[in-house]
């Protein structure tokens, strides 16, 4: 172990956080893979092994696992100040930026301009979706079984219109009854190369019981989890005795902290179900105006589940009763703090006991058909999407238990239609990255909309 790498100092670790932090574009599979080039590749700071064990880990969560995993590793080196560290600024640069293009959608939306520009990224953003569908469903369809479910999530969403919480729960519940069935989850790697020669820093402290706060105390995760729940509820116990239940900035605290315990499968999962609720439910914003939040979102580094401070904001600026900017803000803040610090909770909590989850059969079975779940969770904010994008009139038709999504064919955009279709072709054929195939898109659209008006 002699000729292993030494842990980093913590300032050293602090430039690498805020690096990837503001370059990671690009979603989940991007953002993993520039983690695992960064820190395990070229820094040597964790080894394979135990770095995609920290995913498992992550993926069983609820909540961003790409920003758990940063956490993860930034806990393993510095403990919870280095957990902090990763995970505040693998959010914070998209955060700002979010925050600064949501408080120009307000004022300058109603530009030709700036609408030809959201047109435009729309197609992207539908070529993505459809991108991430067939992604996650080469690694998840590994029986009919799961193919099932999938086909089932899928159904209850868009025909039957359950709630998407319900669907993750049953999809849960089915995976640990039928653990026998599935088999451990394919998307998430079971280990990678095991590192012997402890040449990587984590590994080699670890060989040589260095980190100390990754150990297992009686009490101390009961105690971790008591403090992380405080601070995350306690600032939405004081919004609802300032303000009620009923103000907006209450009902956006209680309503992401709901989603910040059931979003298993990432940002596409659970954002059909947030633009139902948002839209129809609360009336926070338009459809299109969810849309554009998402177009917005691929547009920045961090997470794509920062689309939640986009509603945060619009929701607030328009209904919190005092001045929108100002307002705004605190919507953006409230609903980042619900969402995110959750997280936190699941790393500094559940981390220590992460170890004894390997090869836990039960959980390897709710997780591949939580995955499975996700496969047609996302095929229904495709569907929603794509409906939104394509048509501009689009009508919920109650037919007993069904709830169908109705366009007018009348108001089909042949643009659209064959921007999207253009867009769909270059990003699966593999010709374009993301952000080319956004910038793209986004020109197209001040062509098609202004260029040839």
């Amino acid at each position: 172990m002699s000729g292993a790498p030494a842990l980093p100092a913590f300032g050293e670790a602090l430039k690498t956080w805020a690096f990837i932090g503001c370059v990671n574009f690009g979603g989940p599979a991007g953002q993993i893979a520039l983690m695992h080039r960064i820190l395990v590749q070229e820094k040597k700071w964790i080894g394979e092994a135990r770095f995609f064990h920290a995913l498992n880990y992550c993926m069983l969560l609820p909540g961003p696992e790409a920003q758990q995993l940063a956490t993860y590793v930034g806990w393993l080196m510095h403990g919870v100040r280095g957990g902090l560290a990763a995970g505040l600024l693998f959010i914070l640069p998209g955060a700002l930026v979010m925050l600064g293009l949501s408080l120009l959608y307000v004022t300058h939306a109603d530009r030709p301009e700036v609408a030809a520009v959201f047109w435009g990224i729309k197609a992207a953003v539908l070529a993505i979706v459809i991108d991430a569908i067939l992604r996650i469903a080469r690694r998840a369809f590994t029986n009919t079984l799961s193919l099932v479910i999938a086909v089932a999530a899928f159904a209850a969403l868009f025909l039957f219109n359950v709630a998407f919480p319900v669907v993750i729960l049953a999809a849960g519940l089915a995976g640990l009854a039928g653990a026998a069935l599935l088999p451990p989850a394919p998307h998430a790697r079971s280990g990678g190369e095991e590192d012997p020669a402890c040449t990587h820093a984590v590994d080699a402290a670890l060989a040589r019981g260095d980190l100390s706060h990754t150990l297992t105390v009686p009490g101390q995760t009961l105690r971790k989890a008591l403090t992380w729940l405080a601070i995350w509820l306690a600032p939405v116990g004081l919004l609802l005795l300032a303000l009620g239940p009923d103000h907006v900035l209450a009902r956006l605290a209680l309503f992401f902290s709901g989603m910040s315990v059931v979003t298993f499968g990432g940002a596409y999962a659970v954002l059909a179900y947030v633009a139902q609720e948002a839209v129809a439910t609360y009336q926070w914003l338009s459809a299109a105006e969810m849309m554009d939040g998402l177009a917005l979102a691929e547009t920045t580094p961090g997470p794509l589940i920062l689309v939640l401070q986009h509603v945060g904001f619009l929701a607030a600026s328009r209904q919190a009763g005092f001045d929108p900017v100002l307002a705004g803000l605190a919507g953006a803040a409230v609903t980042l703090w619900v969402t995110f610090v959750p997280s936190f909770l699941w790393i500094f909590a559940g981390a220590p006991h992460a170890e004894r989850l390997r090869g836990n059969k039960a959980l390897s079975g709710a997780l591949a058909a939580i995955t499975a779940a996700v496969v047609g969770v996302i095929a229904n904010l495709a569907a929603w999407f794509g409906l939104h994008v394509l048509f501009a009139e689009v009508e919920r038709v109650a037919t007993g238990p069904l709830v169908l999504q109705v366009p007018d064919v009348s108001t089909l955009d042949p643009w659209a239609l064959g921007l999207s279709v253009v867009a769909t072709v270059l990003l699966l054929g593999g010709r374009v990255s993301v952000p080319v195939l956004l910038a793209g898109c986004a020109i197209a659209g001040l062509v098609l909309r202004v260029g040839l008006a």
